[in-house]
């Protein structure tokens, strides 16, 4: 199996949160030819495209961290109808970037009802010419559950959510970079 190198963004900056949960299950789930690596998003700070030509030094990796990945995995929560306002911040920051462009992007949603945060998400991200993998698409119900990774990793059927979206989302990028 090809090897992948995949990076996994959480729009929640809590130290309990679900989104975060659910990437961490994710990467203890994948097998040895995908490494995920779990960015950070917290210490960008407020868009202003005065400051895109500086070094800021967590933009600049973040932006590395996406050149380097063959794919994208995003876990963002709703809050009042919307995208996360640290996802909507690192987003904006790509707006400009040349190593968004034309990345698959696998969502994760953690609580059922939060169907409009996602659909705002996909059209920013659709936007910015990111490639959403619908067949990646994982929703697993979390909110209210009080699990962690941990948690997560005792239930069947979230693994197997998790897993599903992951094995659909490697065969999106592996295929699309058997047809470069």
């Amino acid at each position: 199996m090809a090897p992948i190198n995949l990076l996994a963004l959480s729009g929640s900056l809590r130290s309990t949160s679900y989104n975060t949960a659910a990437i961490e299950a994710l990467k203890a789930l994948a097998p040895p030819h995908i490494t995920i690596q779990i960015g950070s998003i917290n210490e960008l700070p407020l868009f202003n495209p005065d400051l895109d030509e500086l070094a800021i030094p967590a933009l600049v990796n973040l932006r590395d961290a996406i050149k380097r990945s063959d794919g994208l995995i995003i876990a963002s929560p709703e809050y009042a109808h919307g995208v996360s306002g640290p996802m909507k911040n690192a987003l904006d920051w790509l707006v400009s970037s040349f190593e968004f462009p034309y990345k698959p992007i696998m969502l994760i949603n953690t609580s059922p009802r939060a169907s409009h945060a996602q659909a705002s998400l996909v059209e920013i991200l659709t936007t910015m010419s990111g490639v959403i993998v619908d067949q990646a698409y994982t929703s697993i119900p979390l909110l209210g559950s009080d699990l962690d990774a941990n948690g997560i990793l005792e239930d069947g059927e979230l693994v197997r959510a998790l897993k599903d979206g992951l094995d659909a989302f490697y065969l999106a990028i592996t295929s699309i970079e058997r047809t470069d």
